[in-house]
């Protein structure tokens, strides 16, 4: 099952059931207006909302229309919970090893993850708002789940029972705002921008054998400024999956559905065969060898596009499809 939101009906949106192909969609407020609301009833809402899907696949849907992904809001306009962690540890390694840092062996048992803002997400069209490129942008494709209720103390066995949904992430990075809010000693905030996610998220079922229960084993796909960029496999050499995110997350609190667990930047250890997931790896990559980064960071106009393909090559979630913007020039159109 896909589900999608668009942007009507205030600042939750309005839930849809969208097409296996994302062609086609239905809007279903009389059964569950948002998808926080199906979230909040997952038990019950699953099996109506399948027969929705059922109905759209076969052709006897009511109130079908065309999906246009530049109408969509991303799946949960805004979260209770947004959780990232970072479960390629590879791509610590090598960010690591580019200032002389090791890795400490905590990182290998103790997954690392911080608290993000979830009051306003974007949708899979929407820019890339900065005010200004010196900040350094940079995208990061990630894959992210969603979950129901996640009881305080969950077991690793348990974890993946909580799992309802799959999405991808650009979880923008403002690079050059990072050191001095880590050296504070308080984490991320001013360096993490707002996050976007796919057209839809899917069900673990739309994904067959590419989902153990835990992973997705699929290459995540970037295009930088019109160019492909990475196509790192999401399977591989993840340190921590979502299950072990989720137990680590509820360790100390329940989690609310809707909480959303991202993976962390997708990387691979044969990073100069499948490309990076973000532009500090490969400047990162490029310090190592030549003693200087050479691709810049992200500037106002370039392109980001992040996609996930089946065995067949059919896109599953939709393209992240963004453009990056001068935040001036958004407030101008919001005022005209």
């Amino acid at each position: 099952m896909k589900l999608a939101t668009l942007k009507e009906g205030g600042r939750d949106g309005t839930l849809i059931v969208v097409s296996q192909d994302l062609t086609r969609a239905v809007r279903v407020r009389s059964l569950y207006p948002t998808l926080q609301s199906a979230l909040d009833d997952w038990d019950t809402a699953v099996s109506a909302l399948r027969e929705v899907y059922g109905r759209l696949s076969n052709g006897t849907a009511p109130g079908v229309f065309t999906l246009d992904t530049r109408a969509l809001a991303a799946p949960l306009p805004r979260a209770y919970h947004w959780v990232d962690g970072s479960a390629y540890l590879v791509h610590v390694e090598l960010v690591r090893k580019a200032r002389g840092a090791e890795v400490p062996e905590s990182f290998y048992t103790d997954p690392l993850v911080y608290q993000g803002g979830s009051d306003d997400f974007v949708g899979p069209c929407d820019p890339i708002v900065a005010t200004s490129e010196d900040m350094g942008i940079d995208l990061e494709a990630e894959v992210a789940v969603m979950t129901g209720d996640v009881p305080m103390g969950t077991t690793l066995e348990e974890a993946g029972k909580h799992i309802k949904l799959v999405m991808l992430v650009n979880d923008v990075t403002l690079r050059n705002l990072i050191p001095n809010e880590l050296a504070k000693g308080f984490g991320f905030y001013q360096s993490k921008p707002a996050t976007a996610f796919s057209p839809v998220a899917v069900t673990p079922d739309e994904l067959g054998k590419a989902w153990d229960g835990g992973k997705v084993s699929l290459p995540l796909v970037s295009h930088v400024r019109g160019k492909p960029f990475g196509h790192p496999n999401a399977g591989i050499d993840l340190t921590f999956d979502f299950r072990q995110l989720i137990m680590h997350a509820a360790r100390t609190r329940r989690l609310g559905a809707g909480t959303i667990i991202g993976s962390g930047t997708v990387a691979n250890r044969n990073q100069s065969e499948v490309g990076s997931s973000c532009l500090a790896e490969r400047r990162t990559v490029e310090t190592l060898r030549d003693g200087k980064p050479s691709t810049p960071f992200l500037r106002f106009g370039d392109q980001v596009r992040i996609e996930m393909f089946d065995e067949a090559g059919a896109s599953i979630f939709g393209a992240i499809d963004q453009i990056v913007t001068p935040a001036s020039s958004v407030r101008h159109a919001e005022a005209v």
